[in-house]
């Protein structure tokens, strides 16, 4: 049986792939990094910045979510699901020039803001466009290649910092970032409602402004 998927569901989910099979490169290797390149990286240092990610990105989360739902149309939702991967692709290149523990938790910080934006925008644009009928397939295409990918990108990874060092690595982690977001160019013009970018970059300075 073919297997059909709208174009707006298949690229959310080629860009995924490229996104995260490029942060793949880097996350198994990211406590050596922190030991070795961060001037008093430790245990502690490695908590603290994985606890600034993970926690800031969860708590805005709800109030990006809560935002998004507030507004007519996918116009919103898209801008932030583009420009919260591009946020996310510029924090790989600061880790180049960081050594010290302010320099990875403020890093980590942007990373968060990024990635909340993205995770709110993308899962409503991908729930409001999934194909009836084929909801677990897609979720299910969505799982295995951010896995798969993310699986063989850490094996690279791993081989790339071995035999390179970091800088490779990371630079490759921008650019795979980078073309990730690019990606959601090619859906632009699909998206339900359409009003120009200027409205959604006012709509982003009001919640800020509340």
């Amino acid at each position: 049986m073919r297997l059909t998927i709208n174009k707006i569901i298949q690229y959310l989910i080629f860009s995924d792939v490229v996104f995260y099979a490029g942060w793949g490169l880097f996350t198994p290797v990211f406590a050596i990094y922190i030991v070795e390149k961060i001037q008093g990286g430790d245990a502690m240092v490695i908590g603290v910045a994985t606890a600034i990610y993970w926690i800031l990105m969860s708590i805005l989360r709800v109030p990006f979510g809560l935002f998004l739902d507030r507004r007519t149309g996918e116009s919103d939702d898209y801008w932030f699901t583009f420009f919260g991967f591009l946020i996310a692709a510029v924090v790989p290149f600061g880790f180049l020039y960081a050594n010290l523990a302010w320099h990875l938790y403020a890093l980590q910080a942007i990373y968060a803001l990024g990635m909340a934006m993205n995770l709110a925008g993308w899962s409503a644009i991908f729930t409001r466009n999934i194909d009836s009928g084929k909801e677990a397939t897609e979720w299910g295409l969505s799982a295995t290649g951010y896995s798969i990918g993310t699986g063989i990108a850490g094996l690279i990874g791993g081989y790339l910092v071995d035999k390179f060092d970091f800088n490779p690595v990371l630079i490759g982690v921008g650019i795979l970032g980078i073309i990730g977001a690019g990606l959601l160019l090619v859906i632009r013009k699909d998206i339900a409602g359409k009003p120009p970018l200027k409205s959604t970059y006012f709509a982003f300075k009001e919640l800020f402004n509340k």
